[in-house]
């Protein structure tokens, strides 16, 4: 999938955003071989009162919500249920964000491209709500990028991401994991260290172009 994202390889605006927590150590890699930063995005979908399975909307890291008014409005959700609803899953948005990512705001993606990795794409519903979260905070760019998805998920994608990158799109897809020889839950004590090694290696790297810099001046 790397090789796909070429095109992004040691480009100074470019932030890999990894859905956690099975995206973050595809995530990890690509940053690795873009030699970009690497971040997490949580997101939490806001469910319908009674009918948990049916979203009205979705929260994110970066204190963004989207509502789908065509939803709340053929449901007949009152305000009040929205609000609730929204005070539950951002409590446990905080959590997670505190556990991956303790003591560190979120990484600015304002004017920068933004490449949201997740490790298989079945129905679409996380990565559409997290590119529609995300817009909200002003990208340049969104590419959403993924190993294995299905067809429909990548046409539907499409019309909200500025570019899909996906290595397979198999014709029967029916799960994420069929289409990996190891297909181990990670955990969250995996997600928090891949993020340290690529804070510590971004800084490494960082301190290297600096002192380079020094030299030559």
């Amino acid at each position: 999938m790397a090789a796909k994202l070429q095109q992004y390889v040691d480009q100074p605006n470019v932030l890999v955003l990894g859905l956690p927590r099975g995206g973050v150590p595809v995530a990890y890699e690509v940053a690795v071989a873009l030699g970009a930063p690497l971040d997490v995005f949580v997101v939490r979908k806001l469910g319908v009162p009674g009918h948990e399975e049916m979203a009205f909307g979705a929260i994110a890291s970066g204190g963004v919500r989207v509502l789908d008014p065509v939803v709340i409005a053929q449901l007949r959700i009152p305000d009040a249920a929205i609000e609730a609803v929204t005070r539950e899953e951002r409590r446990e948005l905080e959590q997670r964000e505190e556990l991956y990512r303790p003591e560190r705001q979120f990484s600015s993606v304002a004017g920068r491209t933004v490449i949201l990795v997740d490790d298989g794409i079945a129905t679409g519903a996380s990565m559409y709500a997290a590119v529609r979260a995300l817009r909200q905070e002003r990208p340049a760019k969104i590419v959403v990028a993924t190993p294995v998805a299905s067809a429909d998920a990548i046409r539907a994608l499409a019309n909200v991401a500025d570019d899909c990158v996906c290595v397979m799109r198999p014709a029967i897809f029916q799960a994420v994991g069929l289409w990996y020889l190891h297909f181990d839950q990670t955990s969250n004590d995996e997600v928090r260290r891949l993020l340290r090694e690529a804070r510590d290696r971004t800084t490494g790297l960082t301190a290297a172009g600096n002192a380079r810099l020094g030299a030559d001046a």
